[in-house]
């Protein structure tokens, strides 16, 4: 299969690592400090926001603390997060400058996780908070030459 474009813009989890055993881990252990429902979290905690979730399930004032400690549990567990099958060989094969990695979580994590992965990290990385202008149904974003390669969701 070829394509012809002038770069490539890839989500990380679900498209270049696969990380569901550590999140699910990390939002278990967040979870239980809580008083909140796991299942209700991971059935809408993946591809969100981690301030989007957390706003779900603690109360404004809680809101910049419970964020933060989410923040350090993810980043303290990246045990199983692995590369998918493929991405390794893609990557070595595009030039750094045409690629670049487009990301609901923080930048300071999905590094972490590429790096965990043993994956490079882009030149280029749109993250959250400023992810938000490139969601598919924003009549504002970049029109174009673009293929989103993003998992589903």
């Amino acid at each position: 299969m070829q394509f012809d474009v002038d770069a490539v813009l890839f989500d990380i989890d679900g498209t270049l690592v696969d990380s569901t055993p550590a999140v699910e881990r990390t939002w278990a252990t967040w979870v239980s400090r809580h008083n909140v429902d796991v299942a209700e979290v991971l059935g809408v905690c993946h591809g969100r926001r981690t301030q989007d979730t957390v706003e779900l399930f603690v109360s404004t004032d809680e809101q910049p603390g419970a964020v933060a400690e989410l923040g350090e549990l993810e980043l303290a567990d990246l045990a199983d997060v692995v590369a998918l099958r493929g991405t390794r060989a893609l990557l070595a094969r595009l030039p750094a400058d045409r690629w670049a990695a487009v990301t609901s979580g923080s930048q300071r994590l999905m590094r972490a996780r590429l790096a965990a992965a043993g994956l490079p990290t882009p030149d280029v990385f749109l993250a959250s908070p400023r992810v938000d202008v490139l969601r598919a149904e924003d009549p504002n974003r970049p029109s174009g030459r673009c293929v989103p390669t993003g998992a589903p969701g």
